[in-house]
């Protein structure tokens, strides 16, 4: 059982202040994802639980202990490191022994251990292996294998898919979430690719210059970002955001072009949020709906993603069927689908409620 309850965590380095009170509640067995853009503060968070570097204020506790003073290794955490860390003269065996040997262990619960890790992580035949010898998910593997035998109640990872190849980080994503539904630990996940959180994530927790701008499942995290922020992080392509004036269902868009919407709040201008398959294009100008001209089509397989120069300078992405053809600089107008407009504050950015 592993509960964490972080309560208005702040850090300074010197004179600048890195994170600017973080509560947050973490529960047993949970696989927590921090995301954010680069410089947010989600790594030297994960470096705050660890023990690496000391808490400047506030308090984090560990069921129900509190732990800002206690050492890294007494506080039952793993970490696996973007960098891997692996110690280049010691074979993948004795990489994954060395830990556990510090902790005391007898010599038949250390092999009985990586013997269970080695298993579950498919490294049998390569643990008499140096890492040089390993290739970049390989390594990554043992990485993680090296925790694994610590038997920690917390999981910690700081981007540790960021080095592979787009092959290899699908390949270890999917290792990672079956590790976690076999161990039943609790995981907490460092990244700022935004699909790595929405596929593994239980919770998401999405950060900004020191602070959190919202934390829920993915699917609350897409359906209702709760500001533009959240909205045009979470999601691939990013939300469009338009502004708009008008009153009542009715919105217009600099430059020409009005279209209708259900429920939209309140009166005066306000930022419309689009996602990709919530618009509708037309060819040709004139009827309902915002003015545009395709810029160009991604084409990849199963869908089509059609970007749009409106009017007023802002680029759209509308998904298409891959068999549609838009020509570049070809007119096309744009609607949007019943009941599947965002509508959010024109003067900080949070979301209003229809």
């Amino acid at each position: 059982m592993a509960q964490l309850s972080l309560r208005g965590i702040k850090k300074r380095f010197r004179d600048t202040e890195v994170l600017h009170g973080i509560d947050l509640e973490i529960g047993d067995r949970e696989f927590v994802v921090f995301v954010g853009p680069s410089g947010c503060g989600k790594s030297t968070l994960l470096r705050l639980i660890a023990g690496l570097d000391p808490i400047t204020e506030g308090e984090f506790f560990l069921n129900g202990q509190r732990m800002n003073e206690v050492p890294p290794s007494r506080r039952g955490i793993a970490m696996v490191f973007q960098s891997y860390a692996l110690y280049p003269h010691m074979d993948v065996y004795e990489n994954m022994a060395f830990g556990a040997r510090l902790m005391g262990l007898s010599k038949e619960e250390v092999e009985a251990r990586i013997a269970e890790a080695a298993r579950m992580l498919q490294l049998e035949p390569l643990l008499q292996r140096k890492p040089r010898e390993l290739s970049g998910g390989q390594r990554q593997r043992v990485a993680i294998g090296r925790a694994l035998v610590r038997k920690p109640q917390v999981f910690l990872l700081d981007e540790p898919l960021s080095n592979l190849d787009a092959a290899l980080r699908s390949e270890v994503r999917l290792e990672i979430a079956r590790l976690h539904r076999q161990i039943g630990g609790t995981m907490i996940y460092v990244t700022h690719d935004q699909v790595e959180a929405m596929t593994l994530a239980d919770k998401i927790v999405v950060m900004n210059a020191g602070r959190i701008e919202q934390v829920g499942s993915p699917r609350e995290l897409y359906e209702t970002p709760a500001n533009t922020f959240v909205a045009t992080f979470i999601g691939s392509p990013r939300m469009t955001l338009i502004d708009v004036e008008g009153e009542g269902n009715h919105l217009g868009m600099q430059g020409g072009g009005a279209l209708t919407v259900d429920n939209r709040p309140g009166t005066g201008a306000i930022k419309l949020g689009v996602r990709s398959d919530a618009v509708r294009l037309a060819r040709g100008q004139g009827g309902e709906g915002f003015a545009g001209q395709v810029v160009y089509t991604e084409y990849l397989g199963e869908n089509a993603y059609v970007y749009v120069r409106l009017a007023d300078g802002t680029l759209l992405a509308a998904r298409t069927a891959p068999n549609e053809s838009y020509a570049p600089d070809e007119k096309v107008t744009m609607d949007v689908a019943p009941g599947a407009a965002h509508f959010f504050s024109a003067e900080d950015g949070r979301r209003l409620a229809p």
